[in-house]
This record gives structure tokens, C-alpha cells and sequence, in this order.
């Protein structure tokens, strides 16, 4: 059961496990990350805004990711501890505050070290949502829901933020970031308390449920193989498509087809749920994965290369949900789904590092090699403790 929380006059609150509540919960957890969904925006608007080498604005793009890893595995300690509304409102403030310091910032190193010190602050938003997230009724549809709005808005942003900047200046890409931020501001007094799970027994004293970590290991296990083997790959798929003989406005049209189109796997995900369990949704879209992504070793066919991208782009955003929510199912406090998403930052920022160390010259075959076998692992690790639950 859940304990109550006690009504705040003059603030009318959402229905906690309605339609509303499952998108406000959306935008606070994307509020922290929301850089991640524009990455290509933010690392073109340096190089060209700032004249920051492409090596130069990739590392200001991976630490920033790296930070929020280390900010989502800190909360994981402090989740039960602190109330998450107060600490929504001091980090949505601090990352406002420190996207408006960055743009005083033009040298990469500063740079590269404050925007790791944001992602910690971002990252720890993230976890607190994530964890708030895992109190609801069907997280699954509400993983589902952040997904379909990370998708809309990523797509938004890499489509019109890269044409300001040679207007605006590269503070347009730090403007679009607090201005997600302060949306997410005005939603927070909406969401309802969310209070902790509390355990009837009877008893005076009632210990914490008990995770049963083999499960939550694989699943963490197959959260971060199945991020770092999809962006280490998306990292470096402009590349790619030119190794292949493609145009590049072609390359650009096809990434923005497969943005758009990604969003269907997430509305999948709310539309069906568990009505046929996480084993059988999680075997179909992760072998799927693997194929889209093999396919890509026949890029030069122009048709070939659209489809493969576009049927990633929908599994992608159709398993994560699906993990996301098994990790949330193992521990209803929440601290399994800071942690998971955790594991999952650890992943988007790894991939693309690991990728470039393998690329070497070119070496575009053993990465998508790399990225299928990674992909066989995440999808062993993820669909016994799915088969697990089912079960249950």
C-alpha cells in the first residue's frame, strides 16, 4: 500500500497515475538529459559556433554525460532519504543557473569540466524521476511516455536548433535547455506527493523488501549493453553512411525519418503494456535490433540503409521502456530505477567512446559486428529476469 500525502491548498495536482501525471513525470525526467536528446545540435552548434574541434565538442557532449552516470548513481544512495520534491525544485534551479553560466564559458577545457559538473546536477534529476516514476501504477506506460517525448522533442530540436546558430550564436543551444527546464518547473507543483510504499505487517518495525539482485544485476547488465551498443553505433551512423557512398542530405534525411518514426515503439509500449508479458515483446524487438543493425553492413544501398535505421529507431525507443520498467518492478522504493537509469547513462556515454577506439581507420564492418554481438548479450541478460516476472 501507499501512505497519503496531505493536500496543498491553491495547487490543483493531476490525477497521480493518470495521462497527465505520466507526461508531466516525462519532462521532469527529460529536464535532466534533455542535452543528450540534441546532442548533434550541441556538438555541431560548438564546432561551428565556437570553432571547437569535432574531438574538442564530443568530449564536452560525453562529459556531460558521464556526470549525469555519476549523478544518477548517487541518488541511488539518497532516494530514501530525501524528500524528492524539494530536491526536484533545488536541481531544476541549479541546471537553469548553470545553463546560463555556459554561455560565458568559450574555452572547451572550462567548458568540458563544467558541463560534467551539470550533468552530476542533471543526472540526480533524472534518478529522483525515475525513482518517483517507479511509485506509479504501470511504470512501464510511463518509461513508454518519456519516450515518446524525448523522441518528439530530440527530433524538434536537432531539426531547428543547428539553423539558429550561425543567427544566434551557439547560447541558443543553452537557451533551448533552460527553456525545457522551466517547463518542467511549472509542472512539478501539479504532480502528487508520491509518497514512499509503506508495508502493513502488523509488526512496530518493518524492514526494507528484499531485491533480488541476480535479476536486477542482469537487467542493469542489459540496460547499459543495449544503450552502448545503439548510440556507440548512432554516434558515428553519418560516417558510416559516407564510408558507404552515400549523400550526405540523404544520411541527414534518413536519421530524421528514423527520429520520428521511433516514436511509434514507446506509443507501442503504452498501447499494449504487459497484455502479453515482457518476455515475448522483449525477444521479438531485441532480435529485430539485431537485424536492423546488421543490415547496416549493406549500406550502400541507399533503401537498405533508410529501412535499417527506421526499424532501430523504433525498437530502440520500444525495449527501453520495457527495461526500465523491469527495473522498477524489482524494488517499488525506486532505488532499482535511479540505478537502472544509471546503468543506462553509463551506456549512452561508453558506447560512443568504445566505438571510436574500434573504428580506427574506418573500420565500420567490426563495428557493427561489436554492436550485434553486444546487443546478443543485452538480450540474454534481459529476457530471463523478464521470463522471471512474467511468471510472477
Amino acid at each position: 500500500m501507499y501512505e497519503t500525502t496531505a493536500p496543498r491548498p491553491f495547487i490543483r495536482t493531476v490525477a497521480p497515475h493518470g495521462a497527465a501525471a505520466r507526461i508531466f513525470l516525462s519532462f521532469l525526467a527529460t529536464a535532466g538529459l534533455f542535452y543528450v536528446n540534441i546532442m548533434p545540435a550541441i556538438v555541431d552548434g560548438l564546432i561551428e559556433g565556437l570553432g571547437f574541434s569535432a574531438r574538442q565538442a564530443g568530449l564536452v557532449g560525453s562529459a556531460n554525460v558521464y556526470g549525469a552516470a555519476v549523478g544518477a548513481l548517487a541518488i541511488v544512495f539518497l532516494i530514501r532519504r530525501v524528500h524528492w520534491r524539494p530536491t526536484a525544485y533545488a536541481l531544476l534551479g541549479i541546471l537553469i543557473l548553470m545553463d546560463l553560466l555556459s554561455m560565458l564559458i568559450l574555452l572547451p577545457g572550462p567548458l568540458t569540466a563544467f558541463r560534467f559538473v551539470h550533468g552530476v546536477v542533471g543526472g540526480s534529476l533524472v534518478g529522483v524521476a525515475f525513482a518517483v516514476i517507479a511509485r506509479t501504477l504501470n511504470p512501464d506506460r510511463t518509461f513508454g511516455v518519456l519516450l515518446v517525448v524525448q523522441f518528439g522533442l530530440g527530433g524538434l530540436g536537432n531539426l531547428y536548433l543547428p539553423r539558429l546558430v550561425p543567427f544566434f550564436g551557439p547560447n541558443v543551444l543553452f537557451v533551448a535547455l533552460i527553456a525545457f527546464s522551466l517547463v518542467a518547473l511549472l509542472m512539478l507543483p501539479m504532480l502528487d506527493g508520491y509518497a514512499r510504499p509503506k508495508i502493513d505487517t502488523g509488526r512496530p518495525e518493518v524492514k526494507p523488501p528484499v531485491v533480488a539482485r541476480l535479476p536486477v544485476l542482469m537487467v542493469m547488465t542489459s540496460v547499459f549493453l543495449f544503450q552502448a551498443a545503439n548510440m556507440g553505433l548512432f554516434a558515428f551512423i553519418i560516417g558510416l553512411g559516407r564510408d558507404y557512398g552515400l549523400d550526405l542530405q540523404f544520411i541527414t534525411l534518413t536519421l530524421a525519418l528514423a527520429g520520428w518514426i521511433g516514436i511509434v515503439g514507446p506509443v507501442i509500449v503504452i498501447a499494449i503494456y504487459t497484455r502479453f508479458g515482457r518476455f515475448l515483446p522483449l525477444v521479438l524487438a531485441m532480435l529485430l535490433t539485431m537485424l536492423g543493425t546488421w543490415a547496416l553492413h549493406y549500406s550502400s544501398l541507399p533503401l537498405l540503409f533508410l529501412a535499417a535505421n527506421c526499424l532501430v529507431g523504433i525498437t530502440w525507443a520500444f525495449v527501453m521502456p520495457y527495461l526500465l520498467g523491469l527495473c522498477a518492478e524489482f524494488d517499488t522504493t525506486g532505488q532499482m530505477a535511479a540505478l537502472g537509469g544509471f546503468a543506462s547513462k553509463m551506456g549512452l556515454a561508453s558506447g560512443p567512446l568504445a566505438a571510436g577506439l574500434l573504428l580506427g581507420d574506418n573500420n565500420y564492418g567490426l563495428l557493427i559486428n561489436v554492436a550485434v554481438i553486444a546487443l546478443v548479450f543485452s538480450a540474454i541478460t534481459s529476457i530471463i529476469p523478464a521470463r522471471l516476472k512474467d511468471r510472477r
